[in-house]
């Protein structure tokens, strides 16, 4: 488990700034199997997870749902048979917030 999952989410509204690039790269490293992809403008954080069926992939979904709104903090969700791709980033200010990478490191820990 990395240290990221430990931590809380903190409150954060518009205006709040964006990760900084240095520290960015740095908590990447608890994060080997996410992917940085821009979306229109929008740097966000993507994993996508793998399971042997629907039901399987479904519960997940289900866990990463309840995660969210227990920090209140709500990432992208596709299920599909087999899969579930998850992409967090903070919408308020249309990039990624430390609470992005935190949240994804509790979502990679609910995997486990």
């Amino acid at each position: 488990m990395s240290e990221l999952s430990t931590l809380k989410c903190e409150a954060c509204q518009a205006g709040a700034p964006q990760i900084e690039e240095q520290e960015l790269a740095q908590l990447m490293r608890e994060l080997p199997d996410w992917a940085v992809p821009v979306r229109a403008g929008v740097m966000q954080l993507e994993r996508v997870y793998t399971f042997k069926n629907f039901k399987l992939a479904w519960a997940f979904a289900n866990q990463v749902a309840e995660l969210a709104e227990a920090e209140f903090h709500h990432p992208g969700i596709l299920l599909e048979w087999g899969k579930v791709t998850v992409t967090w980033w903070t919408h308020a200010i249309g990039g990624l917030h430390k609470n992005d990478l935190i949240m994804a490191a509790k979502t990679d820990a609910l995997f486990s």
